[in-house]
């Protein structure tokens, strides 16, 4: 593996931007400061002056493999990452067969560590699987879900009698339970109701915001009861936010940390209701696109720290499949490759600023789920080298074709974005020049915290062979 030397380069330190030069070695981050004399380095990447930043962590992406590889790959949802400056992702578990059990978690990761080109963890599918989860937990699952309260792709959801009994076997294991909170009698309802709407909006009204709010109050309620470890996926709404602020809030107030973290995805702060009739079904998602007054919410539940961090949602399906009626469409778009360049631009557009940018897409995912303990997350000595170079005033338009995800399409069409010059994965350049630079199969395989050795396993097999005497 070659030993780096960034110069020319400003990096965010001290709660300001300096400029600075880094050191890479064994993959890691070894040195930061300025005027290294250093002779020995095998490469040397002059920046020019452009931003070093902690590379993205994308907590929650479909990449569609096994069973669905028309849409996704391991290689190509990998590929699209790295070109967008992610080096971390998790992959959710409502692949066919659903990541529900030992042999289908095991064909799940043998693929994965055979193609894909950046670090990635698999979460564990909760159905009507509680007696599996405990063996899911030692296999290694970074954690549990998106556990669906709702329908949606994969036909994963699950009852609340089973939505208690799986939040507590997580809590006994110690386990992150990762929720999708949406209403789903409130759906079959609306969705029996409309059933002869033909408008585009269609779908946000089937899925409200009182749909959300509703799920995410019960799951609350339920969190707090149990005090399991939870994350939230995907807040789109305005009455979500101002429930977990008030959580945030309540907690603080007793001096507790909360035992709950959430995400927001690019789709629902940057896209609305307004873009049903440009998207038709290509804007179908769940939750769906929201009003104006849910996107400010999002924007400043990002700004105020309420909302943990930004991952992507990474759903994709080919063109020919979401060409259709909306209400037969299937949910769910591209994101993973654009989500750090959307991000980006918003910094330049005063949205957000980059200190915030830099919590929401790499501190926070990597404290919520255990990965700054592996090495992720920071730009600090240490650490894995995963950073991205980027030059800011490089604004630019999304263009479909210049993406790498099977699925050749993008909501985002036209909209300014700040792509990476350079993504390093553990001090390998994946992507230069606008082209990868990566083997399949050179991501690791990131273990979840109750992945058990061998030795363990053998263990607790004579012990409880002991006790059955």
């Amino acid at each position: 593996m070659p030993d780096i030397h960034i110069k020319n380069t400003r990096i965010y330190y001290n709660n300001s931007l300096q400029p600075a030069e880094i050191i890479i070695e064994n993959g890691r981050i070894t040195k930061i400061g300025k005027d290294f004399r250093v002779s020995s380095s095998d490469m040397v990447i002059d920046a020019g002056g452009a931003l070093t930043l902690p590379a993205g962590i994308d907590v929650h992406v479909h990449f569609r493999e096994p069973g669905m590889t028309l849409k996704e790959n391991w290689y190509t949802g990998s590929c699209s990452a790295a070109a967008g400056g992610i080096t971390t992702v998790i992959d959710q578990p409502n692949t066919i067969p659903p990541t529900t059990d030992r042999r289908s978690f095991e064909q799940k990761l043998k693929l994965a560590r055979k193609k894909s080109i950046v670090d990635f963890g698999i979460n564990g599918g909760v159905t009507g699987n509680i007696e599996k989860l405990k063996e899911l937990w030692r296999l290694g699952v970074m954690a549990f879900g998106e556990i669906f309260m709702a329908e949606s792709t994969g036909g994963l959801n699950i009852n609340e009698e089973t939505f208690e009994e799986a939040l507590a076997e997580i809590k006994n294991l110690g386990a992150l339970a990762t929720i999708h909170a949406e209403d789903e009698k409130m759906r079959l309802e609306l969705e029996q109701l409309l059933k002869d709407d033909v408008s585009y909006d269609y779908h946000s009204r089937v899925r409200p915001n009182a749909c959300e709010s509703s799920a995410v109050q019960n799951a609350l309620e339920l969190v707090s009861r149990l005090q399991v470890r939870a994350h939230f996926c995907h807040l789109s709404t305005l009455e979500a936010v101002g429930m977990i602020r008030k959580e945030r809030y309540l907690a603080k107030r007793e001096n507790k940390t909360p035992v709950f973290t959430c995400e927001v995805t690019p789709h629902h702060l940057f896209l609305s209701i307004k873009d049903w009739e440009r998207l038709k079904a290509f804007g179908k998602m769940n939750p769906p696109l929201r009003g104006g007054h849910s996107i400010k919410a999002l924007v400043n539940g990002l700004n105020d720290g309420t909302i943990d961090m930004v991952a992507s949602d990474h759903a994709p399906h080919l063109e020919s499949e979401k060409d259709l009626d909306i209400r037969f469409a299937p949910s769910g778009v591209p994101g993973v490759e654009t989500l750090m360049p959307l991000m980006l631009a918003a910094v330049r557009k005063n949205i957000l600023p980059l200190s915030q940018m830099i919590m929401v897409t790499s501190w926070n995912p990597a404290k919520a789920f255990g990965l700054d303990s592996k090495g992720k997350g920071r730009l600090e000595v240490g650490f894995d080298a995963d950073l991205m170079i980027v030059d800011p005033r490089n604004l630019q338009p999304i263009r479909a074709e210049m993406l790498h995800s099977k699925a050749s399409w993008t909501p985002f069409e036209g909209m300014d974005a700040v792509f990476p010059e350079y993504t390093l994965s553990r001090g390998e350049i994946i992507w230069m020049e606008e082209s990868i630079n990566a083997k399949p199969g050179r991501g690791n395989f990131l273990e979840g915290g109750g992945k058990r050795s061998k030795e363990d396993e053998e263990d607790e097999e004579n012990s409880e062979e002991a006790g059955s005497d």
